[in-house]
């Protein structure tokens, strides 16, 4: 009974995991494919494949095997970072080029572990909680967006029901304890969808559209081609994502007391390069660790990996089942926005909180590394500062995480050199 009770709690955990990055994961394909000009059917084949390989992605990665898996309650989701460069490749040479780009930056991710692995040692707490705290705080417009409806000119509705659910989740946590305060995310999504419902802002037409069946192929748009260009960007793409995953991965070995080593780091971006080669096959797109479910964790105290399979479980039943998948994208923007705002302000806290670990009284070097590696990690993102510049150049200039981690890691092997 009590093991029973146990993978009830682990499964409506992991749902709430699931709706957690659902939307977001959603998004890139629908970005992505709406750009190149995919049809209805291409999309919905997208949506679902997308789905259903973060599900295999996220099974891949919560293995300890003695050859990938970090082990570590982390569930993966599409790198938002691929989204422009997979648009421009894909209109400048085609689905195939983008897709062959994708198998290659995998094997790339597959054989560059063992090196990358071994620069953990340049992550220490003043550099991860510096890249973390900006990872979260970046993510914050993301909700902010959501909480609008991700439209020029937000209504007074949708303002009202982001904040409702947010303050839904707050009262489930002051006031609930135990599982119900650890589903506090879940519920406050459920209310806020059922409100939206009763306000007539929840469309059923996704689930109506959606086929009863759904098989993922190989190659579905074609064979893959190998454009040198595209190739190199992603594999850059790629190490991007390897950079995000770090902080993500140590993050989660933070708060579950579950230290790791270069072996296991390796065996996660194994894993991931796995994850984005079979991605290529089957024509979807590259994989990371999703900061919100980092939050997740956090919030509701589970440290086991077990939801996380029930997540993934969910992931590919959704991706074969598209109905069942459709469901989720009935939840309005404005109220994945609520809970996307707490979760975030919980990634940053996280930071915050490895960066209070740090020896700042008697090293003042350490203010000057978190200070700068945030401030510009938060202001270059998505500025419109390097639009001038080359593609390839401004695809790093502007991405904040990319930039506090390069500048954290720089600041500190420079600073701190005689200390260590």
């Amino acid at each position: 009974m009590q093991q029973q009770e146990k993978h009830s709690k682990a499964m409506v955990l992991g749902l709430q995991h699931l709706l957690a990055m659902y939307s977001g994961s959603i998004l890139v394909p629908m970005m992505i494919g709406r750009a190149l000009g995919y049809n209805t059917e291409q999309l919905t084949y997208l949506v679902s494949t997308d789905i259903f390989m973060c599900g295999i992605a996220t099974f891949l990665q919560l293995q300890l095997h003695k050859h990938f898996g970090i082990g570590l309650p982390v569930v993966l989701g599409v790198a938002f970072q691929s989204v422009a460069p997979l648009t421009i490749i894909g209109q400048s040479h085609g689905s195939g080029a983008m897709f062959g780009a994708l198998i290659v930056s995998g094997i790339f991710v597959v054989l560059i572990s063992g090196v990358f692995s071994k620069l953990a040692r340049f992550f220490p707490a003043i550099v991860t909680g510096s890249v973390i705290t900006t990872i979260g705080v970046t993510l914050i417009p993301v909700a902010i967006g959501n909480m609008g409806g991700n439209t020029s000119d937000p209504t007074p509705q949708s303002v009202a029901l982001s904040l409702i659910t947010v303050l839904v989740i707050l009262l489930v946590n002051i006031f609930t304890k135990g599982f119900l305060k650890s589903i506090s995310i879940l519920i406050g999504l459920v209310v806020g969808t059922a409100l939206a419902t009763m306000m007539g802002l929840v469309s059923f037409a996704p689930v109506g559209a959606a086929p009863l069946l759904h098989v993922p192929t190989a190659f579905y748009f074609g064979a893959p081609t190998f454009e040198v260009t595209s190739i190199i960007m992603m594999c850059i793409i790629a190490m991007v994502s390897m950079v995000e995953s770090t902080g993500v991965y140590l993050a989660l070995s933070d708060i579950t007391n579950d230290p790791i080593d270069e072996t296991r780091l390796r065996n996660g971006y194994r894993a991931e390069g796995i994850a984005v080669l079979l991605g290529g096959i089957f024509n979807t797109f590259p994989y990371t660790g999703f900061s919100q479910n980092v939050g997740l964790v956090k919030m509701s105290g589970i440290k086991t990996r077990l939801p996380i399979y029930y997540a993934a479980g969910f992931l590919v039943l959704l991706g074969l089942l598209p109905k069942f998948g459709a469901l989720a994208q009935i939840i309005p923007d404005p109220v994945i926005g609520g809970a996307m705002i707490v979760l975030f302000g919980f990634v940053s806290l996280q930071g915050m909180q490895m960066l209070a670990k740090v020896d700042f009284a008697n090293n003042e070097h350490n203010f000057l590394i978190a200070a700068v590696s945030i401030a510009i990690g938060v202001g270059f993102n998505n500025s419109n500062l390097f639009n001038s510049f080359p593609t390839e150049l401004r695809m790093f200039l502007s991405n904040g995480i990319v930039m506090a981690s390069l500048l954290a890691v720089i600041l500190n092997a420079i600073l701190n050199r005689k200390k260590k």
